[in-house]
């Protein structure tokens, strides 16, 4: 156990939830400095309790320390209340279990889950005390290695002159050939660059600084090349091609204070056969692998032992697409039992079978269940390939009233690409449909006082790469107000409005998502003048500075027009052409097209569309090699 912390008891005594620093934690692994080779830091930029909820950071962080030359430890972003005692006292940035100066570590890996913490990213660097810019950090290892990783790693340009490297696809795969790769250049007296230059050749790694970029009169890319002949001009993404033999942390490291997912997690499966036209997720982790039921039961009651939670949870993108969910269940329900342990079941479709189970877990009086129609009528569902019949949602919504439940939360998106008025009123229709099948399914004296409640939330639709809809435009935040005060009108006009409740999201923060999601290199520059201006965990409304963010860009000369409100062309290059995340193109032109046309695509399970994902050799696609 350190005893030496980084802050003082003063320090700790002044600040919101001192335990977010101070480290200790139930299965945090501590090392000898001077026994380990290397010294990795894991940063996830944002607070604490986001931080640890997050299951890539609990695995990589628990293989990174079974190997037994290397020390890993956890980084996050101070709350800005340390973080302006830390900028007026001269503290450094430290990493949680050893309490020393993230500057001392050979690496600082910084997972990259969402577009609004990219300033984060840069308080983290500069309380490190670490130059922002790659090209200032010299030739020698005076200051640690910089990677990047997650899912925005996947158009990394904006990000691109802040980083070494950055490392693509899922992180299990590679590590240890670049630990190595780094130990031995270091050892050989080599430098800086050339250790990027050899890493450069791995699969899966990218390093910026050895790519340049030329651009258009209008702004466009012309062309984006190595510098080097011996460096790749494409970079394939990495994957776990056998899940149930892939690394899982047996002891997670178990928080002081209640994170925002504060329990233990269970990753049964990664991919989607979805196909939805706007989920990134769902294209970037194809092909879907599932882990192997026995072993998934072996890790719940593992994970349970070791940790003392109360709470499991299943982890996936669909987890009813699953397909040893029923046995699972089954199990879970009959050991949780046993330990009085809750389960909750993210991911599920409503269907018989599912409210069910729920009905076997769950307090149904304290709980919601939750559809994700997306889009309010069935053409705009067909364009988004959804998947999912209005009858499917009533259907669905009317067992669940039978069953017990009487509040119903239901997620959709507002400007999605062809939408229409009559297609957002229909998010008021198809809402005051479901709390209609309440009082048609539930006899008078079954309701409860509070009878029926449904839950109506827009969120607003961001394209992002590797989805068929990188090529559409972007709603101006004008455009998207305009659409949730339809919404709310349509909703108040509604026979059971007052058993429907409304809520939108921030439509600044989402036009600036869609910049960032889509940019260059350009806007580096931009990012860092807005973080010098005071813009930091700008994924929080309370701390977003849109009327900032608008000054800058106009100072940079850059236009947030240009990169979220044009439809771009299906010949223009695109900022992040030269990854292959698996997904092919032309599939990709195919889905945009099927999108506009409003035709359905299948789901992988029922029939192989030729994405492209067939040829990682999983054993699990249906095989289409002509189509691949």
């Amino acid at each position: 156990m350190n005893n030496n912390l980084a802050l003082s008891e003063d320090i700790l005594m002044s600040i919101e939830k001192p335990a977010r620093y101070i480290g200790n934690e139930f299965n945090a692994v501590i090392k000898d400095k001077d026994k380990v080779r290397i010294r990795f830091g894991m940063c996830f930029p944002d607070v604490y309790e986001i931080g640890m909820s997050h299951l890539g950071i609990q695995i990589l962080y628990s293989m990174l320390n079974d190997m037994e030359d290397v020390w890993c430890e956890r980084v996050y972003s101070p709350w800005p209340d340390l973080d302006a005692i830390m900028r007026r006292e001269n503290i450094p940035l430290f990493g949680l279990e050893s309490q020393e100066p993230v500057k001392c570590f050979d690496f600082l890996g910084i997972t990259i889950q969402y577009e609004m913490c990219y300033t984060n990213i840069l308080q983290v660097l500069e309380l490190s005390g670490i130059p922002l810019l790659f090209k200032d950090r010299g030739n020698d290892f005076d200051y640690p290695i910089i990677i990047g990783g997650g899912p925005c790693t996947y158009n990394p340009e904006p990000l691109a002159d802040f980083f070494d490297l950055f490392y693509i696809g899922e992180g299990e795969t590679q590590y240890r050939a670049l630990l190595e790769l780094y130990t031995a250049c270091r050892d050989a007296g080599l430098s800086r660059h050339e250790f990027l230059h050899r890493a450069s050749k791995l699969s899966g790694i990218y390093v910026p600084s050895l790519y340049e970029t030329k651009y258009n009169d209008d702004g466009t890319i012309a062309s984006f090349t190595p510098i080097y002949d011996d460096v790749p001009a494409r970079i394939t993404k990495e994957l776990v091609t056998r899940l149930s033999e892939s690394y899982y942390p047996a002891k997670p490291v178990v928080p002081f204070i209640r994170a925002t997912q504060d329990r233990v997690v269970l990753e049964i499966q990664r991919g989607c056969i979805r196909g939805c036209r706007f989920c990134q997720a769902g294209m970037l982790y194809r092909p879907v692998r599932e882990r192997a039921v026995e072993v998934l039961k072996d890790y719940a009651l593992t994970l349970l032992k070791n940790t003392g939670y109360e709470e499991l949870s299943l982890s996936s993108l669909s987890s009813s697409d699953y397909s040893h969910l029923k046995e699972l269940i089954e199990y879970l329900i009959e050991e949780c039992g046993k330990k009085h342990v809750n389960i909750s079941l993210p991911s599920l479709r409503i269907d018989a079978f599912s409210l069910d189970v729920m009905s076997k877990v769950q307090d149904i009086k304290k709980s919601s269940l939750t559809f994700a129609p997306e889009a309010g009528s069935q053409r705009l569902r067909n364009v988004i390939n959804k998947g999912l019949t209005e009858e499917d949602i009533l259907s669905g919504s009317g067992m669940a009233f039978e069953g017990g439940w009487n509040r119903v939360k239901l997620y959709f998106m507002l400007g999605i690409p062809t939408e229409t008025e009559e297609d957002i009123r229909g998010i008021a229709e198809l809402s005051n449909k479901v709390a209609a099948e309440f009082f048609e399914r539930v006899p008078k004296e079954k309701r409860t006082s509070g009878a029926v409640q449904i839950v109506a939330s827009t969120s607003f639709f961001v394209p992002k790469p590797f989805t068929p809809f990188q090529w559409a435009r972007q709603c101006t935040k004008d455009e998207f107000l305009d659409k949730a005060s339809i919404t709310r009108k349509a909703i108040s006009e509604q026979l059971n409005q007052k058993r429907i409740k409304y809520n939108w999201h921030e439509a600044d923060a989402s036009v600036m998502e869609g910049v960032f999601a889509r940019g260059d290199r350009r806007l580096s520059e931009v990012l860092i003048k807005a973080y010098k201006k005071g813009c930091f965990f700008d994924a929080w409304s309370e701390y977003y500075k849109n009327d900032i963010w608008l000054e800058t860009f106009r100072e940079c000369g850059l236009s947030i027009e240009f990169y979220a409100n044009r439809e771009r062309s299906l010949d223009e290059i695109l900022p992040w052409d030269f990854i292959d995340c698996g997904v092919s193109k032309e599939y990709l032109k195919r889905e945009w097209e099927n999108a506009k046309s409003e035709r359905v695509t299948p789901n992988c399970r029922d029939k192989c569309n030729g994405c492209g994902a067939a040829r990682f050799d999983c054993g699990v696609c249906i095989r289409n090699e002509a189509a691949c």
